[in-house]
């Protein structure tokens, strides 16, 4: 059977930005329409092409349903909210997924636009007069950024249809790419590109936007993908070797309005409160438990919870209260305390809730927290798999047990924590190696209990294989590998641009 697709491309542009007081390049507003032959004639409409690529990647809006297939998809969260609300994301929970889902819809929809424009931008950039180093800079960022979208279509869909520059009418019937191919030809070639042209820094009003080490991040998660071992252990070693990024003493630092862009975060999706467009993470509101008008989705499991380790004498890896809210411990503050009837699993997940002083009530959807893609502590763990899976276990523990000195050292600096400064004893202790296959073990703990609820966990279980995907979902009885190893495409595709 012969796939084909077809993609659409706006005939007139809709992202022409004028730029504002504030710093961020997001923070733009929408002035109008044009057409390709009055746009990109000058540097600053390349600027605000740019612009309108970044924008795709936000979580301003709603539709931004990554993190239904990273967490809820997974074993660390179930749907939350109330029982009846959402039923598309509960069919995901379930694995009852139909090509009509509308969070496919949404998903696609987004990654398709974000590639079109970056397409429509390297077509036309050549030809416009302006600073050759800006503009070798923003071809950089754009096949970034068109590789972070194929990525996301790639890790969700699998095969799917490519198109390089904009097609014309004749062009937008193709044929799907291979999922290897995909990765090989097209997201390789595009992060290689950019690594060449990017930066390793950016700095003030364009703090955010992709660096040479963030094309190299995302390079190392699709090699680890593809199983390019060797390949990922040296991209990620060109990350760590250059000594810019370290791990945040404090791990919720990562998470904190005041902390967002720290020496962590090698690339994160910034938000803008207060902005017209509507530039807020609105993960603030569905997160966020009803008492705080919030929706209260994306509940963690007791599965997740149980994940995270525990003293002999009870003492919890402190990283769970950072993650998770539980009965019996603070929410954000010392006077309230999490309330287990906020949500269906007694909990409710921490990391883009922003506290009640920072984002009230009447504006909850209009929060400020960055999505954080990659941090320095997934490239050590990304790094750590690659060494185990060639057999050097002996140098992956190393950078396991960098991650996990941080978070048992969070008792140094977090004057929260009882008994601060001391660190517990026996908490989180350095792992050995145990062989190939005990490290690999480790490796896998480390990443769910210490990037959970970043949007990674589903893809991570699929690309660990059937049987770690099996056990994982053994409380699932609709799973099954082969099928759910993949989204289904969705059906507005399958109506109106394949033809089978």
């Amino acid at each position: 059977m012969k796939v084909k697709i077809k993609i659409y491309v706006p005939l007139l542009l809709s992202i022409l930005i004028a730029t504002t007081s504030c710093e961020k390049y997001l923070d733009s507003e929408l002035e109008g329409r044009q057409s390709d032959a009055q746009f990109y004639q000058t540097a600053e409409d390349a600027e605000l092409a740019l612009t309108g690529i970044y924008n795709m990647l936000s979580f301003a809006e709603s539709n931004n349903r990554l993190w239904v297939f990273g967490d809820v998809a997974s074993d660390d969260a179930a749907k939350g909210g109330n029982a009846g609300d959402q039923a598309d994301i509960g069919y995901i929970d379930d694995f009852n997924i139909a090509a009509d889902n509308g969070n496919l819809e949404a998903v696609w929809a987004i990654c398709y636009e974000g590639i079109s424009r970056a397409n429509k931008l390297l077509d036309n950039i050549d030809d416009i007069s302006m600073d050759t180093e800006r503009k070798n800079q923003i071809k950089g960022e754009s096949k970034f950024l068109r590789a972070f979208y194929y990525y996301w279509l790639g890790v969700t869909w699998g095969s799917v249809p490519v198109h390089l520059t904009t097609p014309t009418p004749e062009e937008m019937q193709k044929a799907a790419t291979p999922v290897d191919q995909l990765f090989e030809n097209v997201i390789e070639n595009d992060l290689k590109d950019a690594i060449a042209s990017l930066p390793e820094t950016f700095a003030g009003a364009d703090l955010g936007r992709a660096t040479k080490y963030a094309a190299l991040g995302l390079l190392t998660k699709a090699y680890l993908f593809e199983e390019k071992w060797s390949e990922a252990e040296d991209a990620a070693n060109q990350i760590v070797g250059q000594g810019l990024y370290f791990l945040n003493p404090l791990y919720r630092a990562n998470f904190e309005f005041a902390s967002k862009d720290n020496p962590e975060i090698i690339f994160g999706v910034q938000h803008l409160s207060e902005q017209s467009p509507w530039l807020g993470n609105r993960l603030n509101q569905w997160f966020a438990p009803q008492a705080e008008n919030g929706y209260g989705f994306n509940a963690p499991t007791q599965n997740f919870v149980d994940a995270f380790e525990v003293t002999g004498e009870g003492v919890v890896d402190p990283r769970l209260d950072y993650t998770v809210g539980r009965p019996g411990m603070p929410w954000f503050n010392d006077t309230i305390l999490f309330d287990p009837e906020w949500s269906p699993t007694g909990y409710l997940n921490k990391k883009y809730i922003q506290p009640l002083e920072e984002v009230p009530v009447e504006s909850k959807a209009d929060g400020q927290l960055n999505y954080q893609f990659i941090r320095y502590a997934d490239v050590l763990l990304m790094l750590a798999e690659a060494l185990n899976e060639q057999g050097k276990s002996g140098e992956a523990v190393n950078y396991i047990n960098m991650v996990r000195k941080r978070a048992r050292e969070s008792y140094m600096y977090d004057d929260k924590l009882p008994g601060y400064p001391n660190i517990p004893d026996g908490l989180l202790p350095d792992i050995e190696d145990s062989g190939q296959s005990g490290v690999r073990n480790a490796v896998r703990h480390e990443r769910r209990v210490e990037l959970g609820f970043e949007f990674h966990r589903y893809f991570d279980i699929i690309r660990y294989g059937s049987e770690y995907a099996n056990q994982a979902f053994e409380d699932k009885p609709n799973f099954n590998y082969e099928t759910n190893k993949f989204m289904p495409i969705p059906q507005s595709e399958l109506d109106t641009n394949f033809e089978l």
